[in-house]
């Protein structure tokens, strides 16, 4: 038995295709943005925090990071309404990437914070350095640089675990991969075109964040 695979059929949808990968990138985008933020303030608050604040946040860490990213995507999308909360597909999608990501990378982070040298912060603050100071100039920029290639990994995760979105008709890239396969019967070359996009993606993510980080993060 010859197996003819035809690409080119699948090729023909590439307007789709391009959608797919705009909206994985934007969704990517977002969660990188919103949720460091989210987790390093979190991570802060782990470390240095109030108890009644910390507490809170080591519920949210300890049950994002212990169920499926599906079954969350699955509350936000289709259990808020029950509660009179009714969020569209890439909405939905976002907050439940960010919130991933979010409580992920708050243990990556708050785990570099704990490293510095407690005699570090002590010697910032005798030069009269707000604690504000302290922690942006000083306790931030290092614990990053220990934790950016956990957290670099932990974003590439995050990107294709958006794949998953398209179970809600997120139109992100493999929701564009499901409908180009119903349309043509061509699912194995369908699917081979998304893997080499999301391999892509993974790379050309994986190089920016490292050529970033140093620069733009915690670079001197």
């Amino acid at each position: 038995m010859t197996v003819q695979l035809d690409f080119l059929a699948v090729l023909h949808y590439w307007p789709m295709l391009l959608t797919g990968v705009a909206w994985t990138l934007a969704l990517t985008v977002l969660a990188i943005v919103v949720g460091l933020a989210l987790s390093v303030t979190f991570a802060w608050v782990r470390v240095e925090g109030p108890r009644w604040a910390a507490i809170p946040v080591a519920a949210y860490v300890e049950l994002l990071r212990n169920t499926p990213f599906i079954v969350q995507l699955y509350f936000i999308f289709f259990g808020l309404p029950e509660l009179g909360l009714r969020l569209s597909p890439v909405l939905a999608s976002a907050i439940a990437l960010v919130l991933n990501l979010g409580a992920y990378s708050t243990e990556i982070i708050r785990a570099g914070l704990s490293a510095t040298p407690k005699g570090q912060t002590e010697a910032a603050l005798s030069l009269a350095l707000t604690r504000y100071q302290v922690f942006t100039r000083v306790v931030l920029p290092p614990a990053m640089q220990k934790v950016w290639p956990s957290l670099v990994s932990q974003i590439i995760i995050v990107m294709l675990g958006s794949a998953v979105c398209g179970q809600i008709a997120t139109e992100e890239l493999n929701y564009a991969a499901n409908v180009i396969s119903a349309n043509t019967f061509h699912t194995f070359e369908s699917y081979i075109i998304a893997t080499v996009i999301y391999l892509a993606l993974a790379i050309l993510i994986r190089r920016l964040l490292n050529w970033a980080g140093p620069r733009l993060i915690f670079g001197g």
